[in-house]
């Protein structure tokens, strides 16, 4: 009896060296818990990082410039030196098409094969992958106007949780700055419409609630726009916000959508005679200036930012538009995309220099509960706060004569409780 129990002994032996000498051969694959050393995507000099964005959609809308505001931000990082001793490697961003299989597929390819410390940044409307990297134990950083950015302790929004769960907080940025619009709140009627995906819907609840704090009457709010094509004919859309405030049409127009469908249904509610105020969070992009057809649909619209316009001088702009310029290699037209990717990296170097030479996942949590700094171009941070509400700082801007103009300064709003 005793032969046999050694002979298996001696085998699961020899199993279990084979195991580590294989590992330790391939670098290993560890969550980061352990030391440096076995820490998956860091090495004595390099920290692997990869993104995912929706580079290309069915509708025509992309956000591949978030791709090279991340770059620009790293690329910034490691002239100066890198952090704590490491450069940062910075993979690029994979395409999900704005697909949900895709953007879990691209999760997966970014941690198992690829092997990356970091997703940096993850910007789509769709994510998929979202469970699979919390637990994965991924440290992600994205724009948090989504579910997933609210809750998990890996995954993080540059500018805090923008749709937050019951018991979190509302930034009440949209409502409170349209007000220096508005003339005000009282008395004024808005109707909101978004597109019947996740995203509307948890827009909607999220904008309801926000703009009725504020003062205003929601008469109409819906997510009903299909998200998958653009609509031909929105008179459908049209008639029934139109005539939401007792028959007639509401003051504010507010849309939770992206470019494509904000042209569509701008276009047709100004062929209507419309007079009041068109607003969305979108359409912030000097490259949509090129087309007159295109400025003359957004004439007039005024546009949430979660940062500081850049129409605004701060020494923080002005070294954003030298870092983007730097990693486009010429000078080219500024958009919101490129600053979700570049604030999504800052906000994870500032964490990792503080996490400091012993690099691990657990090291990197640890410096992000209880991390907070001031002065950004999304105002002051602060973690673990941001999974729970917003860090509530934001401008309007309004595109006219075909140019933007500050219509609502970037200033900080205290959040409402979230029912």
């Amino acid at each position: 009896m005793l032969r046999p129990i050694r002979t298996l002994a001696a085998a699961a032996t020899a199993l279990l060296l084979a195991t580590a000498c294989n590992s330790a051969a391939t670098g290993g694959s560890g969550s980061g818990d352990g030391k440096t050393g076995s820490v998956r995507g860091v090495t004595d000099d390099s920290i692997k990082v990869g993104g995912i964005v929706s580079m290309t959609t069915a509708s025509g809308y992309s956000k591949k410039d978030t791709d090279l505001g991340a770059k620009a931000r790293f690329d910034r990082a490691n002239a100066e030196g890198g952090v704590g001793g490491r450069k940062i490697e910075y993979l690029g961003a994979e395409d999900d098409g704005q697909d949900p299989a895709k953007n879990l597929a691209a999760a997966r390819k970014l941690v198992q094969q690829d092997k990356v410390f970091a997703v940096v940044p993850m910007s789509s409307v769709t994510f998929s992958g979202a469970d699979f990297l919390q637990k994965q134990k991924v440290p992600t950083f994205g724009w948090g106007t989504l579910p997933s950015f609210c809750g998990p302790t890996y995954i993080y929004g540059y500018g805090g949780c923008m749709v937050p769960s019951p018991g979190g907080t509302i930034s009440q940025t949209w409502p409170e700055g349209l007000k220096e619009v508005t003339g005000g709140s009282e008395g004024r009627t808005v109707a909101i419409l978004a597109n019947d995906n996740d995203a509307g819907t948890f827009a909607i609840r999220t904008y309801k609630q926000s703009f009725t704090s504020a003062g205003y009457k929601v008469t109409y709010a819906k997510p009903v726009v299909p998200a998958t094509s653009v609509p031909s004919d929105w008179s459908a859309y049209t008639k029934e916000i139109l005539r939401s405030d007792g028959g007639k049409a509401p003051d504010v127009v507010v849309s939770v959508m992206q470019t494509p469908y904000n042209i569509g249904l701008f276009t047709a509610i100004k062929r209507t005679g419309y007079k009041g105020v068109l607003t969305d969070p979108t359409d912030y992009d000097p490259g949509l200036l090129a087309k007159s057809a295109t400025r003359k649909a957004l004439d007039g619209v005024h546009v949430l930012l979660s940062f500081q316009p850049f129409e605004q001088g701060t020494a923080a702009m002005r070294q954003f538009k030298e870092d983007i310029r730097k990693a486009a290699g010429k000078d080219v037209p500024l958009n919101m995309h490129m600053m979700t990717g570049y604030m999504s990296a800052d906000l994870f170097l500032a964490i990792a220099e503080k996490a400091g030479e012993d690099l691990t996942v657990a090291s990197f949590q640890k410096a992000a509960n209880g991390f907070s700094d001031t002065g950004t171009l999304v105002g002051d941070r602060a973690e673990p706060r941001g999974r729970t509400e917003s860090f509530g700082c934001g401008a309007l801007v309004q595109l006219k004569d075909g140019k933007y103009e500050v219509s609502s300064p970037f200033e900080c709003y205290e959040p409402i409780p979230f029912k």
